[in-house]
C-alpha cells in the first residue's frame, strides 16, 4: 500500500528509491570498470524499508546505520558526487576520503557513524539515544542492522538496556534472508540464534515489536510512525523488523548486475527480465511494487517516471564524473582529523 503522504511526499519518496537504486546500479558498474576501490555492499532490493522510515523522521534526530549504508546517506540528503568521492578515497568526499564505503556518515544530516562491524552500531545507536534523553530532548535515535547482527552479545545488551531506562531508540532490523518473507513464524532457519523468530529475543526484555513486509513501502512507514511515536512520547524502544528476500546481485564477495541494470519495463512486464530475475522482478522488489502502485493510483503518469528516471540517471552520471575528476587528499591529510597527531 502506498504510504499515508501527499502527493508531492510519494513522488518525493520514488525520486530517493530510484536515485538509490541507479546509484548503487552504476557504482557496481565503476567496481567493474576499475580500479578497485575495496569490498562493499549495496541496498538494492530494502530500498523501500530504508527510505519510507527515514520520512517518519524528523531532521533533527539520528540515524546509525549498518555497512549498507548508502542508501541512508542519500536518502537524507547527501549529495551522490560528495559520497561517490569518498568511496573513491577523494578529498572532495563526505569525509575526506578516509571513511571509504563502509563507514561513511554525514554528522551535518544526522548520520554521525556507520559500522561495518555487525551489532557494532547497536549500543552506539543506543548511548546516542540516551544522551538525548538525558538532555531532555525529543530527539528520536534509530539503530538499523541486519539479522545477523541479532546473534552478537551487544545487540541484546543494547535492547535490554534501552528497555530498563526507557530509552528513545528504534531498532529497526532489516532481516533479507532468503526465507524471510513468507516464513511461517518470522524464523530465521540458518541463525546460530535459537529463537525462531527474532522478535522474541527483544520481547524478552521487554522491547515492543513490529513485523512488517518490507517490500510495503506503506506498511513501512506506518509502523515506523508507530515506534517513532512511541519513542519521543517517552515510551521507550521498539523493535521494528522488516523482512525482505536478499536481491540476487547481492553476492558475499562482489556486488553484480545479474541481468544488467533494472528496466522500468518490468514494472507491467516482469516476464521480460532475465528468466533467473522474473521471480525477484514479479514479487520480491519493492521497488517495483512502489512503482505499480504509483502508477495505480494515478500519482504518476507513466510518461513522468520515465521522465525522471533519466533525469536520476543524468545525475548518477554528473555524480561519477564528479567523483573521478576529484583529486586525492594529500598525504599530509593523513594526520588529520585522528585522536593522536605524530609524536
Amino acid at each position: 500500500m502506498l504510504p499515508e503522504l501527499k502527493q508531492a511526499d510519494l513522488i518525493e519518496l520514488l525520486n530517493k528509491m530510484l536515485l538509490v537504486r541507479r546509484w548503487e546500479e552504476r557504482l557496481i558498474r565503476l567496481a567493474a570498470e576499475g580500479p578497485s576501490f575495496g569490498h562493499y555492499h549495496v541496498y538494492v532490493g530494502q530500498e523501500t524499508i530504508g527510505i519510507p522510515a527515514l520520512f517518519a523522521l524528523r531532521p533533527t534526530d539520528l540515524v546509525f546505520p549498518t555497512h549498507r549504508n548508502h542508501g541512508y546517506l542519500l536518502g537524507r540528503g547527501a549529495d551522490p558526487g560528495r559520497l561517490m568521492a569518498e568511496i573513491l578515497g577523494k578529498e572532495s568526499g563526505l569525509n575526506q576520503g578516509k571513511a571509504g564505503t563502509l563507514h561513511a556518515s554525514a554528522p551535518e544530516l544526522g548520520i554521525p557513524h556507520t559500522s561495518a562491524i555487525v551489532g557494532g552500531i547497536v549500543p552506539i545507536a543506543a548511548g546516542a539515544a540516551l544522551a538525548a534523553q538525558v538532555k531532555g530532548s525529543d530527539q528520536v535515535t534509530v539503530a538499523v542492522f541486519g539479522d545477523g547482527a541479532m546473534e552478537e552479545g551487544a545487540t541484546f545488551e543494547a535492547l535490554n538496556i534501552a528497555s530498563l531506562w526507557k530509552v528513545p531508540v528504534v531498532f529497526l532490523c532489516e532481516n533479507n534472508t532468503d526465507e524471510a518473507l513468507g516464513a511461517a513464524a518470522g524464523g530465521y532457519p540458518k541463525s546460530v540464534t535459537a529463537a525462531r523468530d527474532l522478535g522474541d529475543i527483544a520481547r524478552a526484555v521487554g522491547v515492543p515489536t513490529l513485523v512488517v513486509d518490507g517490500t510495503d513501502a506503506g506498511g513501512v512507514h506506518s509502523a515506523m510512525n508507530e515506534a517513532v511515536s512511541r519513542a519521543r512520547n517517552s515510551g521507550g524502544p521498539t523493535f521494528l523488523e522488516a523482512r525482505v528476500s536478499r536481491w540476487p546481485g547481492s553476492n558475499p564477495l562482489w556486488p553484480e548486475l545479474p541481468g544488467g541494470e533494472m528496466e522500468l519495463r518490468y514494472v507491467e512486464e516482469p516476464e521480460a527480465a532475465p528468466e533467473q530475475l522474473r521471480r525477484w522482478y514479479s514479487e520480491k522488489d519493492g521497488l517495483l511494487r512502489y512503482l505499480r502502485e504509483i502508477l495505480s493510483h494515478g500519482v504518476m503518469g507513466k510518461n513522468d517516471v520515465e521522465e525522471l528516471d533519466a533525469k536520476i540517471h543524468a545525475q548518477v552520471e554528473d555524480a561519477v564524473r564528479f567523483a573521478a575528476d576529484s583529486p586525492y587528499p594529500p598525504p599530509g591529510s593523513a594526520y588529520l582529523d585522528v585522536f593522536a597527531g605524530r609524536s
